[in-house]
């Protein structure tokens, strides 16, 4: 037994299976494709799980691979323990009803045994309860010693998950020793304490659980395993826990150079290396596989493993941002295992800095807001509901919002925190229990039986097919008549299924019998197409011949719109740089929407370059040439694959000359010149690095073009101009105009309140040393008050002047306190916050002003009378 690195320990496994005829396979994308039952990819077999249940044809019946995996549901444990993180790899060798348990069982001895030469007499099995067969393959055939194979229940060695594939296990236990032992007599693998690992799980998938108890035997059972890398790296290397793995120390040591400490000689800050370590692992994964920060779903969970990272560095004392730095030694410590995050790189960093500089800012309004929560508290206790908003919205921790009550002698109801805390893990964690029974659940057997549909569509606008299925209510039938909501199964088509962004064709299914609408396109996992419609006329019969028509006019629009969405891709790049990346699209025949991984908007000169480029290429007329081949040629040839998206070894590629070349499954146009013109109609935030722009292509341009000059004109009529080229000017000096007669109104309105200063200070009352004053002001708005307010501080240091005005439904207050009503402890934000509570209001501003707007306008008088009052008590 060697000590061996990580990266080298992957590699020794895939190379092993491979040797016993296993197809090695790349990662699957973080993101679950094709599988809502997931948020993150969670385990070596999650994205296989289609191949177990048969809906789809796995490329080789024996497959090997490392998968990448996230894991949030002990998120806070993070840094606080040693053994939890979020991101790990699974190592796995699958059987699709090849081989079973005895090849499963001696190779996996064999790689322990022999490859990594792990001391028998540490090694341990356990078993399922009833599992004599496994008994006997580890004891007769492998020669393990039955006292050194323990048989464990349900809870420990059998897999399942709802219903669907299940069966026993049997796991690989490495004896660490009795110094990591808890010393009882019953300690064992199984056992709660340290000393025995459990590094490698062989699962038997030999039942069909139907979820209520009962466990027919498959026909094929399958193999299902799954060993930890980072686990066994830690057997193999002698460490304790996953951070003092050679790859995570190399991003450890990173971050202590840059906060300036050691690991190992402060409990506190070792928490903090720990998060940071982990959680700029998992989140250069999970952006280099196309998540990207959002407040929902997975792009938050990225946000959150991010903002915790900032905030650990902070607690370290780091002062500027600095994940991204680190982002790159994790990208170096694993490009030849993942060569897509260093061809991510720039985007994956730029991202990560966005990102922290964002929380930077949020991070200042949760103390803002902190701020306002302590200034309004009469109870001298922090609800927990405001430290957890705090904390879930703003990654405000509980500690310094304990710190910074504490400094006002405060304190923190603690007690409602942590439930409001537990409350939200449990939803977590009955959202994942969910997610785990439905993790089997396939589609609806009612397409069982059918082949895929051969799509003809590229070149073709029509041709005929045979009729292999109707669906009507989500079940099988034989014939649909006129009237009924169908869904059609062809064995050939020419209408286009929704997909990449791409949205379904529309045409007719028909024959002299009979006549179907077609609304849309669908295809299912088999690649089956339903043809979603109505039936119009007549009868239809599985078995038909039929013919399928496309609407030629929307499908050209279609066409030319996502050779458009390829062309501004292609110039987007080279006028933002390399770091562009689709984030998604839709193309449908009125518009093409595109978004793309960039972190500014754009600018008038970008976007007239972008478009530039792209009416170029089309003024070119450059011939638009759709082949297949092998991926890796494709890659060669420098083709754009889509962010995050997993691809077979055949790949349809699309190029417009040397301008642009990407992967695409999508319908497009023979020559660039068939586009007419590209014009951009917007471009927006999707969210934090990603833009959206929304284009046009062909006649609709020609019809953007009509309507914007319809506007023109129609803005002529108004502004009394004759032609086009005057309205710019007409348009500034009616502008100029108006400001001055604005100017005007707001010069008298001062004037005329100046000339009701006088009589509203005679209404001022006496408190002590003070003079308060509060009035509603008839014909007055915001503004007024706010020079009233204005004068009123001039005149007397000793005023607090409570101002208000009614416009419509809204009620407006405004607040002023003298230099010397200051220094006397009053404050304009209080008070004015106090006096508009009382109608249905809220506001603030600075001790010297500040206004409020309030709701209820029938009760601004009562809220006045108690202005004196207020400051009374203030004063007091």
């Amino acid at each position: 037994m060697q000590w061996t690195g990580l990266n080298e320990l992957r590699e020794k496994f895939l190379s092993f299976f491979e040797s016993k005829g296993h197809l090695r396979m790349p990662s699957a994308s973080l993101i679950p494709k094709d599988d809502n039952s997931l948020l993150l990819i969670n385990s070596g077999m999650a994205p296989l799980k289609k191949y177990f249940t048969g809906e789809v044809t796995p490329p080789s019946r024996r497959v090997t691979t490392c998968q990448k995996c996230i894991r949030t549901p002990d998120i806070e444990r993070v840094g606080i323990t040693a053994r939890h993180g979020t991101f790990f790899e699974m190592l796995g060798n699958f059987s699709f009803g090849d081989y079973f348990k005895h090849e499963a069982i001696a190779w996996a001895w064999e790689f322990c045994t022999k490859v990594l030469e792990l001391p028998e007499e540490k090694l341990w099995v356990t078993i399922y309860l009833d599992d004599d067969e496994a008994f006997d393959i580890w004891t007769k055939e492998i020669g393990v010693s039955p006292e050194r194979i323990v048989r464990l229940g349900k809870e420990d060695n059998f897999w399942e998950h709802g219903s669907g594939p299940c069966g026993p296990c049997s796991e690989i236990h490495f004896d660490r020793g009795e110094k990591y032992g808890c010393g009882k007599p019953s300690c064992g693998p199984g056992c709660d304490c340290d000393r025995y690992t459990e590094f490698w799980n062989v699962v038997f998938s030999q039942f069909d659980s139907d979820g209520k108890g009962n466990y027919p035997p498959m026909e094929h059972p399958n193999i299902d395993t799954g060993m930890g890398l980072e686990r066994l790296a830690c057997i193999m290397q002698g460490v304790d826990n996953l951070f003092l793995v050679d790859t995570m120390q190399s991003i450890m040591k990173h971050i202590c150079r840059i906060a300036g400490v050691q690991y190992g000689e402060d409990e506190k800050k070792d928490i903090s290396l720990r998060v940071i370590t982990d959680h700029v692992r998992s989140t250069t994964f999970m952006i280099g596989d196309g998540v990207m920060p959002s407040n929902e779903g997975r792009g938050y969970v990225l946000r959150r493993l991010l903002r915790r990272a900032a905030r650990h560095g902070r607690l370290l004392g780091i002062g500027r941002p600095f994940l991204s730095e680190v982002a790159q030694t994790v990208i170096q410590e694993n490009k030849d295992a993942y060569p897509e995050l260093e061809e991510k790189k720039a985007m994956i960093t730029r991202l990560i800095s966005v990102e922290e500089e964002s929380f930077a800012r949020t991070i200042d309004q949760g103390m803002q807001l902190l701020a306002g929560v302590l200034d309004k508290n009469e109870s001298r206790v922090v609800s927990g509901q405001d430290a957890f908003l705090l904390n879930d919205t703003y990654g405000f921790p509980l500690d310094l919002t304990k710190e910074i009550a504490a400094e006002r002698g405060m304190t923190v109801d603690e007690e409602e925190f942590h439930r409001l805390m537990q409350a939200q893990k449990d939803r977590a964690r009955a959202a994942r229990k969910n997610a785990g029974a439905d993790a089997w659940a396939g589609e609806a057997d009612a397409l069982d039986g059918l082949p895929e549909t051969d799509f003809v569509g590229y070149d073709r606008l029509e041709t005929p097919a045979a009729l292999l299925g109707i669906l009507k209510n989500g079940e099988r039938v034989s014939t649909a008549a006129a009237g009924d909501e169908i869904a059609l199964v062809l064995d050939h088509t020419a209408l286009y299924a929704e997909s990449g962004g791409q949205v379904g064709d529309m045409g007719l299914v028909f024959n002299d019998k009979a006549r179907a609408e077609i609304d849309t396109v669908q295809k299912t996992a088999s690649k089956v197409f339903l043809h979603h419609g109505r039936i119009t006329q007549g009868t239809l019969t599985v078995g038909d011949a039929v013919n399928v028509e496309n609407e030629s006019a929307r499908h050209l629009s279609i066409m030319r719109n996502h050779t458009g969405a390829h062309l501004l891709q292609a110039a987007l790049r080279e006028v933002l740089g390399a770091h562009v990346e689709q984030a998604g699209q839709l193309v449908d025949d009125a518009f093409v929407r595109f978004d793309f991984t960039h972190f500014s908007a754009l600018t008038a000169e970008e976007l007239q370059r972008v478009e530039a480029l792209v009416n170029n290429v089309i003024l070119e007329d450059i011939p638009v040439e759709c082949r297949e081949m092998p991926i890796d040629e494709a890659r060669k040839l420098g083709a754009m694959a889509l962010f995050g998206e997993k691809y077979g070894d055949i790949v349809r590629v699309v190029s417009v000359g040397d301008f642009s070349r990407e992967f695409c499954g999508g319908t497009h146009v023979d020559r660039t010149g068939k586009l007419g013109l590209f014009k951009i109609i917007s471009e927006s935030s999707v969210a934090a690095g990603v833009r959206r722009i929304s284009a046009v292509t062909g006649l609709n341009t020609l019809r953007l073009f009509n309507e914007t000059n319809a506007l023109l004109h129609n803005a002529c009529a108004v502004l009394k101009v004759n032609n086009i080229e005057e309205l710019p000017g007409r348009a500034e000096q009616v502008l100029a105009e108006s400001k001055e007669k604005d100017s005007a109104i707001q010069a008298l309105s001062d004037k005329m309140a100046v000339a009701r200063l006088g009589g509203l200070l005679e209404r001022a009352e006496t408190l002590g040393s003070l003079q308060v004053l509060a009035a509603q002001l008839p014909d007055a708005d915001p503004s007024t008050l706010r020079t009233m307010c204005d004068r009123i501080r001039e005149q007397s240091e000793s005023m607090v002047a409570v101002l208000a005005c009614v416009n419509g439904e809204k009620a407006n207050i405004a607040v002023c306190v003298g230099k010397q009503a200051l220094a006397a402890g009053l404050n304009a934000g209080k008070i004015v916050r106090e006096v508009a509570k009382l109608a249905g209001g809220s506001g603030g501003g600075r001790p010297e002003f500040a206004m409020a707007g309030a709701k209820d306008t029938a009760k601004l008088q009562e809220a006045l009378a108690a202005a004196k009052e207020i400051i009374a008590a203030i004063v007091k």
